[in-house]
């Protein structure tokens, strides 16, 4: 379980290169501070402290600097694409919640809240904003429900539909935490009570979904 554990942690490390790192942090608070709208490839170029040369030597447009910047972070939060089906349901809780862990986790870091405010704030006039962090947060769902697909297969986990599973599982996960923290009236949870959320999400998810066979 250590080694599984571990493949997790690797898999949630972004590796970027300086210059790409330094874009990617200049972008992302030009975008805090002016919006996406407004800001241009020049502003963000110049507090990179880069040329615009180089910024499009790493990025051929401001979408990808953008789709940059929601990525490093979302990679944070990715299950590995290769994990192996969770043989117990001991493997399965550790996995979920490990996985619940990291993700209330890196949500709820300032700037990837920020990030889900730009996105609402912009839904409309810059829909690019919201259509690639739904982007990133589909693939890690998808993610998601493939490993607990796998997990049913194996006999650790009961029948259900695993995209409807999945969705349970965030919902267990989250509760009413997501839409507190946009609002900004419930400050992030301690480290402590993050790992207990995810422990008892995964749970009583376990419970809901036990194989009975």
């Amino acid at each position: 379980m250590v080694s599984f554990l571990r493949r997790m942690e690797e898999a949630q490390s972004p590796v970027l290169s300086p210059i790409c790192a330094r874009i990617i942090g200049a972008a992302f608070a030009a975008f805090m501070e002016k919006g996406y709208a407004g800001t241009s490839t020049l502003e963000i170029a110049t507090r990179a402290k880069v040329s615009k040369r180089d910024l499009y030597a790493n990025f051929p447009n401001k979408q990808a600097v953008l789709l940059a910047c929601i990525r490093s972070r979302a990679r944070r939060m990715r299950l590995p694409p290769d994990l192996p089906a969770p043989r117990s349901p001991e493997i399965l809780a550790a996995t979920l919640t490990s996985f619940g862990t990291t993700v209330i986790r890196e949500v709820n870091q300032p700037e990837v809240t920020a990030m889900f405010r730009l996105a609402v704030a912009e839904a409309e006039r810059s829909p690019d904003v919201a259509k690639a962090l739904q982007a990133s947060r589909s693939v890690n769902r998808r993610a998601l429900a493939e490993l607990l697909a796998k997990a049913q297969e194996a006999g650790s986990l009961g029948p259900g539909d695993p995209q409807r599973m999945m969705e349970q599982f965030f919902g267990l996960l989250w509760g009413d935490l997501m839409m507190s923290r946009l609002l900004g009236v419930v400050p992030s949870p301690a480290p402590a009570e993050i790992h207990k959320r995810a422990r008892d999400a995964a749970e009583v998810f376990l419970k809901l979904y036990a194989n009975c066979a």
